[in-house]
């Protein structure tokens, strides 16, 4: 089934539970798109740490640089560190994610979602603390780790196992 397809019936299935609820009537299950992907959310943590110490060696500068020169550009140095500890916040909330569908797997990439097809993944590396998906051609590696980013790799390994064994994608154990 295509994804559009899949997308008009997922539409039409949310319609028909609205209506139902409102008739007081129980929903209808079906065969939802969401019981068939797994979601893997990891967590952001190195470069939020990295922003919040250049908010810090920023602000000590900036006050060090006001006391030495007497002059005041201390609302400017401290809207800098501000945003620079907001960034940093952005950054920790929004969680890093592989999500694994019927027939593809998808990421969030340089702020875009990028979804890989079975048909464009060439094998997938399964390692102690990190999982590899090896794209064809121009796709490039995928690389999720669980030092980096705390994802659940043993988990993603094991659900990618059944993804490779259902798509006949080499799997290869490091």
């Amino acid at each position: 089934m295509s994804r559009s397809w899949e997308r008009k019936v997922s539409k039409n299935m949310q319609q028909l539970n609205k209506k139902r609820k409102k008739q007081g009537m129980s929903t209808y299950q079906g065969s939802a798109i969401s019981d068939q992907m797994d979601v893997f959310k990891g967590r952001k943590y190195v470069l939020p740490i990295v922003l919040l110490a250049l908010a810090a060696l920023y602000a000590l500068l900036g006050s060090a640089t006001a006391k030495t020169t007497g002059q005041s550009n201390d609302v400017l140095n401290w809207v800098g560190v501000g945003l620079y500890i907001l960034l940093a916040l952005m950054i920790f909330l929004r969680k890093p994610y592989l999500k694994i569908e019927r027939s593809s797997v998808s990421t969030m990439k340089f702020n875009r979602e990028r979804r890989l097809s079975a048909s464009e993944i060439e094998k997938i590396k399964i390692a102690s603390g990190s999982v590899v998906i090896q794209g064809k051609g121009k796709a490039g590696n995928w690389v999720f780790s669980r030092m980096i980013n705390l994802y659940d790799t043993q988990a993603m390994g094991e659900r990618l196992e059944e993804f490779a064994k259902a798509h006949h994608i080499p799997v290869e154990h490091h």
